[in-house]
Protein backbone atom coordinates (compact mmCIF):
# COMPACT_ATOMS: atom_id res chain seq x y z
CA UNK A 1 0.00 0.00 0.00
CA UNK A 2 1.47 3.06 -1.01
CA UNK A 3 2.16 5.87 2.22
CA UNK A 4 0.27 8.99 1.99
CA UNK A 5 3.04 11.17 1.44
CA UNK A 6 3.47 9.30 -2.06
CA UNK A 7 0.57 11.17 -3.67
CA UNK A 8 0.33 13.89 -1.00
CA UNK A 9 3.32 15.33 -1.21
CA UNK A 10 4.32 18.40 0.95
CA UNK A 11 1.31 17.59 2.66
CA UNK A 12 -1.04 19.08 0.50
CA UNK A 13 -4.77 16.97 0.12
CA UNK A 14 -7.32 19.40 -1.04
CA UNK A 15 -7.24 20.16 -4.44
CA UNK A 16 -4.44 17.39 -5.23
CA UNK A 17 -5.37 16.52 -9.12
CA UNK A 18 -7.06 12.53 -9.46
CA UNK A 19 -5.39 12.03 -12.96
CA UNK A 20 -3.05 9.62 -12.95
CA UNK A 21 -0.72 11.98 -14.95
CA UNK A 22 -0.40 14.03 -11.83
CA UNK A 23 1.59 11.47 -10.12
CA UNK A 24 2.86 9.49 -13.50
CA UNK A 25 4.11 11.88 -15.79
CA UNK A 26 7.77 11.08 -15.04
CA UNK A 27 6.47 8.09 -15.87
CA UNK A 28 4.99 8.69 -19.42
CA UNK A 29 8.21 11.22 -19.92
CA UNK A 30 10.61 8.45 -19.29
CA UNK A 31 9.19 5.32 -20.04
CA UNK A 32 11.20 3.73 -23.57
CA UNK A 33 9.31 0.50 -24.97
CA UNK A 34 7.42 2.25 -26.03
CA UNK A 35 8.49 6.13 -25.83
CA UNK A 36 5.08 7.58 -25.26
CA UNK A 37 6.19 11.07 -25.72
CA UNK A 38 7.29 10.31 -29.15
CA UNK A 39 4.76 8.04 -30.26
CA UNK A 40 2.02 10.84 -29.07
CA UNK A 41 0.26 8.61 -26.42
CA UNK A 42 -2.45 10.34 -24.72
CA UNK A 43 -1.79 11.08 -21.29
CA UNK A 44 -4.98 9.23 -19.66
CA UNK A 45 -2.45 6.13 -18.46
CA UNK A 46 -6.21 4.48 -17.37
CA UNK A 47 -6.67 3.86 -20.81
CA UNK A 48 -3.86 1.29 -20.92
CA UNK A 49 -2.59 0.57 -17.08
CA UNK A 50 -4.46 -0.64 -14.17
CA UNK A 51 -3.89 0.15 -10.49
CA UNK A 52 -3.43 -3.13 -9.85
CA UNK A 53 -0.75 -3.88 -12.86
CA UNK A 54 1.04 -1.13 -13.84
CA UNK A 55 3.83 -3.12 -15.72
CA UNK A 56 2.24 -4.99 -18.87
CA UNK A 57 -0.22 -2.61 -20.01
CA UNK A 58 -2.95 -3.32 -22.70
CA UNK A 59 -3.81 -1.36 -25.20
CA UNK A 60 -7.15 -1.56 -26.49
CA UNK A 61 -6.93 -1.05 -30.01
CA UNK A 62 -10.87 -1.70 -30.84
CA UNK A 63 -11.37 2.21 -29.40
CA UNK A 64 -9.07 3.45 -32.54
CA UNK A 65 -9.86 3.76 -36.30
CA UNK A 66 -8.29 0.32 -36.93
CA UNK A 67 -10.17 -2.45 -34.43
CA UNK A 68 -7.75 -5.62 -34.77
CA UNK A 69 -9.38 -8.84 -36.34
CA UNK A 70 -8.15 -12.27 -37.32
CA UNK A 71 -4.50 -12.54 -37.32
CA UNK A 72 -3.71 -8.58 -35.99
CA UNK A 73 -5.45 -9.72 -32.88
CA UNK A 74 -2.94 -12.59 -32.11
CA UNK A 75 0.28 -10.38 -33.49
CA UNK A 76 2.65 -10.81 -30.73
CA UNK A 77 3.85 -7.38 -30.07
CA UNK A 78 3.48 -3.96 -31.23
CA UNK A 79 6.50 -3.43 -32.70
CA UNK A 80 5.50 -5.72 -35.56
CA UNK A 81 3.19 -3.47 -37.08
CA UNK A 82 4.55 -0.40 -35.24
CA UNK A 83 8.11 -0.15 -36.66
CA UNK A 84 10.89 1.80 -35.02
CA UNK A 85 8.28 3.02 -32.54
CA UNK A 86 5.98 4.38 -34.97
CA UNK A 87 2.39 4.70 -33.59
CA UNK A 88 0.89 7.93 -34.66
CA UNK A 89 0.27 8.35 -37.93
CA UNK A 90 0.60 4.41 -38.73
CA UNK A 91 -0.87 3.72 -42.09
CA UNK A 92 -4.32 1.66 -41.78
CA UNK A 93 -3.98 -0.03 -45.56
CA UNK A 94 -3.16 -3.44 -46.10
CA UNK A 95 -0.50 -3.01 -48.44
CA UNK A 96 1.47 -0.98 -46.29
CA UNK A 97 2.64 -3.80 -44.59
CA UNK A 98 2.43 -6.29 -47.12
CA UNK A 99 4.41 -5.01 -50.07
CA UNK A 100 6.91 -7.32 -49.66
CA UNK A 101 4.11 -10.53 -49.88
CA UNK A 102 2.61 -8.64 -53.08
CA UNK A 103 5.34 -7.92 -54.42
CA UNK A 104 7.09 -11.59 -54.16
CA UNK A 105 3.78 -14.06 -54.39
CA UNK A 106 4.47 -15.97 -57.75
CA UNK A 107 0.96 -18.01 -58.09
CA UNK A 108 -0.79 -15.82 -58.94
CA UNK A 109 2.07 -13.17 -59.76
CA UNK A 110 0.12 -9.80 -58.89
CA UNK A 111 2.98 -7.00 -60.05
CA UNK A 112 2.84 -8.64 -63.11
CA UNK A 113 -0.44 -9.51 -63.36
CA UNK A 114 -0.86 -5.53 -62.50
CA UNK A 115 -3.58 -6.55 -59.33
CA UNK A 116 -4.79 -4.16 -57.21
CA UNK A 117 -3.31 -3.28 -54.09
CA UNK A 118 -5.91 -3.03 -52.44
CA UNK A 119 -5.32 -6.89 -50.69
CA UNK A 120 -9.11 -6.59 -48.66
CA UNK A 121 -10.47 -7.17 -52.56
CA UNK A 122 -9.64 -11.03 -51.89
CA UNK A 123 -8.01 -11.63 -48.61
CA UNK A 124 -9.07 -10.98 -45.12
CA UNK A 125 -7.88 -10.94 -41.68
CA UNK A 126 -8.93 -14.45 -40.72
CA UNK A 127 -7.37 -15.80 -43.64
CA UNK A 128 -4.23 -14.29 -45.69
CA UNK A 129 -4.31 -18.14 -47.81
CA UNK A 130 -6.93 -19.05 -49.36
CA UNK A 131 -7.80 -15.74 -51.33
CA UNK A 132 -10.71 -15.09 -53.04
CA UNK A 133 -11.54 -12.67 -56.35
CA UNK A 134 -15.06 -11.88 -56.62
CA UNK A 135 -15.63 -13.29 -60.07
CA UNK A 136 -18.54 -12.32 -62.57
CA UNK A 137 -18.44 -15.75 -63.36
CA UNK A 138 -19.55 -18.65 -61.33
CA UNK A 139 -15.92 -20.54 -59.81
CA UNK A 140 -17.05 -21.12 -56.76
CA UNK A 141 -20.25 -22.33 -57.26
CA UNK A 142 -22.21 -25.14 -59.79
CA UNK A 143 -20.42 -26.72 -62.44
CA UNK A 144 -17.87 -24.33 -62.06
CA UNK A 145 -16.93 -24.91 -58.34
CA UNK A 146 -13.32 -24.81 -57.26
CA UNK A 147 -13.00 -28.23 -56.98
CA UNK A 148 -12.84 -28.44 -60.83
CA UNK A 149 -10.06 -26.13 -60.98
CA UNK A 150 -6.70 -25.86 -58.46
CA UNK A 151 -5.06 -22.46 -59.31
CA UNK A 152 -5.77 -19.56 -61.38
CA UNK A 153 -3.57 -20.18 -64.30
CA UNK A 154 -6.11 -23.02 -64.89
CA UNK A 155 -8.52 -20.71 -66.91
CA UNK A 156 -5.57 -17.99 -67.21
CA UNK A 157 -2.76 -19.20 -68.93
CA UNK A 158 -0.89 -15.88 -68.83
CA UNK A 159 -0.25 -14.58 -65.27
CA UNK A 160 0.84 -11.09 -66.90
CA UNK A 161 -3.00 -10.43 -67.91
CA UNK A 162 -5.33 -11.76 -66.06
CA UNK A 163 -8.16 -10.45 -68.50
CA UNK A 164 -6.77 -12.82 -71.22
CA UNK A 165 -8.68 -16.73 -70.24
CA UNK A 166 -9.48 -19.79 -71.75
CA UNK A 167 -12.33 -21.86 -71.40
CA UNK A 168 -10.80 -24.68 -73.47
CA UNK A 169 -8.52 -26.25 -70.82
CA UNK A 170 -11.54 -28.19 -69.45
CA UNK A 171 -13.83 -27.76 -72.35
CA UNK A 172 -11.75 -29.82 -75.35
CA UNK A 173 -14.27 -29.33 -77.88
CA UNK A 174 -13.08 -29.85 -81.34
CA UNK A 175 -13.47 -27.07 -83.59
CA UNK A 176 -14.90 -28.79 -86.60
CA UNK A 177 -17.71 -30.25 -83.79
CA UNK A 178 -18.15 -26.86 -82.06
CA UNK A 179 -18.89 -25.72 -85.78
CA UNK A 180 -20.93 -27.96 -87.02
CA UNK A 181 -22.96 -27.65 -83.33
CA UNK A 182 -23.43 -23.91 -83.63
CA UNK A 183 -24.07 -23.60 -87.51
CA UNK A 184 -26.45 -20.96 -88.24
CA UNK A 185 -25.95 -19.18 -84.66
CA UNK A 186 -25.61 -15.60 -85.46
CA UNK A 187 -21.91 -14.14 -84.71
CA UNK A 188 -20.96 -17.50 -83.30
CA UNK A 189 -16.77 -17.55 -83.26
CA UNK A 190 -14.57 -20.56 -81.85
CA UNK A 191 -13.20 -18.72 -78.79
CA UNK A 192 -13.31 -18.54 -75.15
CA UNK A 193 -14.42 -15.21 -75.26
CA UNK A 194 -17.53 -15.87 -77.43
CA UNK A 195 -17.81 -18.64 -75.48
CA UNK A 196 -18.33 -16.27 -72.60
CA UNK A 197 -20.51 -13.74 -73.87
CA UNK A 198 -23.23 -16.40 -74.81
CA UNK A 199 -22.68 -18.68 -71.78
CA UNK A 200 -22.22 -15.75 -68.84
CA UNK A 201 -23.18 -18.21 -66.03
CA UNK A 202 -21.10 -21.23 -67.23
CA UNK A 203 -25.15 -22.48 -68.68
CA UNK A 204 -25.57 -24.53 -71.98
Amino acid sequence: MAQCQTCHVGGQYAGLGTACVNCHQTDYDQTTSPDHAAAGFPVQCEACHSTTQWLGAVFDHSNTNFPLTGAHATTPKCADCHVNGQFQGTPTDCYSCHRTEYESVASPNHAAAGFPITCQDCHTTLQWTGATFNHSFPIYSGAHKQSIWQTCSTCHPNSSNFSEFTCLVCHEHSKTRMDDKHSGIRGYVYNSANCLACHPNGRH
